[in-house]
């Protein structure tokens, strides 16, 4: 009969599993932060660069209105069809007598047009952090870096949904302004006009998505190093 201890690996065999099992995750770990953390970063560069974040279609037999038009509009121009895109500038007057929709809808705009870039610079120093972490093995520098992934995607989240308000808001004011030039007092938004958020949007959405996923691999990676340090602190 065999001994119990035959069948049992010694302290060096158990160690040399060990630390092939952490290099596999690890290196499984890396792979798809690497996959996920680009993808998700160029998804934000090409959303905040495109002009489709929202989109208006006035039907040929509606109305011709000064105040919607059809087009399409990102972040930062409004593209009519059929016509050169113009940067986004004040709609209001420029006294600085705004009312409180106008001055809500100039605040959110400029929350969003912060936020979104910052979001950007969030991953890119994310990336360099991971990157220095990964390579060194290092605990604290992965632990940073997820923690600041987490709050780049927080800051995309915020960016979107600030984004979604702004419109709202801009609806709300581009109906109250025709129902002012109707003559008839009754025209409305809802006939004869398409109103949706585009594919940039989605994209945008899609990146914060990939942004929280990666924060999460990354404090995955932080645990497991930490756990490989101290297993090999006890000598296992």
């Amino acid at each position: 009969m065999h001994s119990r201890s035959s069948f049992t690996l010694s302290h060096p065999e158990l160690r040399s599993t060990h630390r092939r099992v952490m290099r596999l995750s690890l290196g499984s770990l890396s792979r798809f932060m690497a996959a996920v953390g680009l993808l998700s970063f160029a998804c934000l560069l090409v959303a905040i660069g495109t002009d489709f974040w929202y989109i208006i279609h006035v039907s040929a037999h509606g109305y011709n209105s000064s105040v919607i038009q059809s087009s399409h509009t990102g972040l930062w121009r409004m593209c009519h069809y059929q016509s050169q895109c113009s940067p986004l500038v004040n709609p209001f007057k420029s006294t600085g007598n705004f009312t409180h929709s106008e001055r809500n809808i100039i605040n959110l705009r400029a929350a969003f047009l912060v936020l979104l870039p910052l979001s950007v610079i969030i991953m890119l120093v994310g990336s360099v952090m991971g990157i220095i972490g990964l390579l060194a093995r290092a605990h604290r520098p992965l632990l940073v870096t997820g923690f600041l992934l987490m709050f780049g995607a927080l800051t995309t989240l915020s960016g979107v949904c600030i984004y979604v308000a702004y419109c709202a808001a801009g609806y709300r004011e581009a109906a109250r302004l025709l129902l002012a030039q109707s003559a008839d007092g009754a025209r409305t938004l809802d006939e004869d006009v398409d109103i949706r958020f585009g594919w940039s949007l989605a994209l945008a959405c899609v990146s914060l998505v990939g942004e929280a996923l990666t924060g999460a691999a990354v404090l995955a990676a932080a645990w497991r190093v930490s756990h490989r340090t101290t297993r090999e602190d006890q000598g296992i």
